[in-house]
């Protein structure tokens, strides 16, 4: 997108919306933290990793705009939020190897 273009209005969404999304990521949040404080067995850490994705895109989607940026970029940090989930997975399944 270039300077000269305009975001048009209402793409970020609502007031409404992002309060909605605020507080299903303090849920999601305090749930991580529940099945953290249950152990440590692999399906608990594939929740928790999962979750974790999921929150990771819906700040980067919404609250850094990414959702309307060129694809690249979204591409980008979705891509790098991935990589680092799996090698914090792959850490763990060595750890426990």
């Amino acid at each position: 997108m270039s300077s000269t273009e305009t975001i048009p209005a209402g793409s970020h969404g609502s007031p409404a919306g992002t309060l909605r999304l605020w507080l299903a990521l303090i849920v999601a949040t305090l749930l991580t933290w529940q099945l953290g404080e249950g152990g440590g067995s692999l399906p608990l850490t594939v929740a928790v990793l999962g979750i974790a994705l999921l929150k990771g895109a819906a700040v980067a989607l919404d609250f850094m705009a990414l959702r309307h940026a060129p694809p690249l970029w979204r591409n980008l940090l979705l891509g790098w939020l991935l990589f680092v989930c799996a090698l914090i997975g792959l850490a763990y399944w060595k750890g426990i190897a």
